[in-house]
């Protein structure tokens, strides 16, 4: 018989929230039981409750953690050493499960040395995306579902032709750059797409047209007008190259009656064009549209080559668009599309066209969101949860273990102080990276409290050491993807 005294009994008791967000259902006033790394119940009374460990969240809120969609590390360091760095980033800024988009060259059944070197260096929770980058490792799409637990596959529109050079992911314990050359063509797009939906997965698409961009970079290199830095990158890798990617795209999910995931929507052209296939069939259910935090803070008036990425940063009006779109629930998820890179390494030779694409973004997701987003009204708590966490976990198969604040789900949790100000710096997000985007911004609105399935792994900006390697790999079988 199970007393009253146990039934009230828990490893932690979070108390004192300002509210407790929970997606779908609201703001709530709750207290938070939490037994073997799991949510054991939510209960408004703290009568009678007897806790080994009593956490006050000091009337802020509690948020699901965060889980980031579009990582990648292990690409410019091995990633033993790379998931220490970057996952600590990941505690700063509330991120509590972090997806990889691993490319390898060879085939995946050799992901076993990835998975080895990665674990016990997280402090926090992580899953992975393979990426489809030659038509070989299309027969490793069914070993990836059932036997390691990716149902995720990332395919580069973008490669192809002159623009067909990538960095993929370094072997384990080597320096050693490794480059692939991709040529993605209309026969190896289809076949992606239609092995990932036999095998229950889900296709992720980087959507650009590599041969309209490289026509673009000729013309514009002969023209040597003197625009802005980031304009000129614009006009490179113009929109309408993301219009033709997609609109090829999403003709085949509609043949293979797929689901597409559309990373790194940066454009109003973009957007309304998946909006459009939409239409044409399947719904949102069908085709997700993500963006990253960069598009709803910088345009081309940043003229930096610091933020040189694929697809580019677009204009003011874009950025408002976007804003819009989010707040409306168009836009399924947020990911920073994360890369940890050495400022040396990132300039290139100081022009536009060595600088390497990408910076880093984790830590600072969750401060940009609050910041400029909850507290200057442009969306409210509810849609932060919905869009970093909730919907996250339902496109990649975690609900519901993970993305929500309910019994039985994992105790990953964020604490936030909306009022909280910070100048940000790279010292202050400890990623490997020695820039950011972000530098010298004051963000109002950080993560104070981390945890991850019931251990606290930052708090008050400082990651817990001790809770290095507590961080597991999360199988996503293909039978738990919605």
């Amino acid at each position: 018989m199970i007393t009253s005294t146990m039934k009230n009994a828990c490893d932690t008791l979070i108390t004192n929230a300002k509210g407790v967000v929970i997606p779908e259902i609201g703001i709530i006033q709750t207290n938070i039981l939490i037994e073997n790394g799991k949510i054991k119940s939510l209960q408004r009374s703290i009568d009678n409750i007897q806790a080994s460990t009593i956490i006050s969240a000091n009337d802020k809120y509690v948020l699901p953690g965060v889980i980031d969609p579009h990582v990648h590390y292990g690409v410019y360091r091995p990633i033993e050493e790379a998931a220490q760095t970057e996952s600590a980033s990941a505690c700063i800024g509330g991120v509590t499960t972090m997806m990889r988009i691993l490319r390898m060259t060879g085939s995946y059944t050799d992901i076993e040395k990835q998975l080895s070197a990665s674990r016990g260096n997280h402090y926090v929770d992580y899953s992975i995306h393979a990426s489809i980058l030659h038509r070989s490792q299309i027969q490793d799409i069914p070993y990836l579902a059932e036997k390691i637990g990716i149902n995720s596959f990332k395919v580069y529109m973008n490669l192809g032709g002159e623009l067909n050079h990538i960095y993929v992911d370094l072997e384990p314990g080597s320096d050693e750059p490794l480059y692939s050359e991709v040529n993605v063509n209309d026969e190896l797009l289809s076949s992606i797409i239609m092995s990932a939906k036999i095998n229950n997965s889900l296709t992720m698409v980087h959507a650009e047209d590599p041969l309209m961009c490289a026509e673009y970079m000729r013309a514009i290199k002969n023209k040597q007008e003197n625009l802005p830095i980031l304009e000129t990158w614009s006009r490179c890798r113009p929109a309408l190259s993301e219009i033709r990617s997609i609109t090829k795209a999403a003709s085949f999910a509609r043949q293979f009656n797929s689901e597409l995931y559309f990373v790194h929507i940066g454009s109003a052209r973009a957007l309304e064009t998946i909006l459009q296939q939409r239409t044409r069939g399947g719904g949102k259910n069908s085709l997700y549209i993500e963006t990253c935090p960069h598009y709803l803070t910088h345009s081309t008036d940043f003229d930096s080559i610091l933020g040189k990425v694929v697809p580019p940063i677009r204009s003011k009006s874009d950025l408002y668009h976007l804003w819009s779109a989010l707040r409306d629930g168009q836009i399924d998820t947020i990911g920073t599309d994360h890369v940890a890179s050495r400022l040396s390494m990132k300039v290139g030779k100081g022009d536009i066209w060595s600088a390497l694409a990408g910076f880093p973004g984790l830590a600072t997701m969750i401060p940009v969101l609050l910041s400029n987003g909850v507290n200057k009204h442009r969306i409210s708590l509810e849609r932060v949860a919905e869009v970093t966490s909730y919907n996250t976990s339902k496109i990649f198969g975690l609900y519901p273990r993970k993305g929500t604040i309910q019994p039985g789900s994992d105790a990953d949790l964020i604490i936030v102080d909306l009022a909280l100000k910070k100048r940000v710096s790279p010292q202050l997000l400890k990623s490997y990276s020695d820039y950011t985007i972000y530098d010298g911004w004051e963000l109002k609105g950080w993560p104070v409290l981390t945890m991850v399935r019931g251990i606290v792994v930052m708090e008050n900006g400082e990651v817990e050491k001790r809770s290095l390697g507590h961080g597991e790999f999360i199988s996503r079988p293909t039978n738990c993807h919605k």
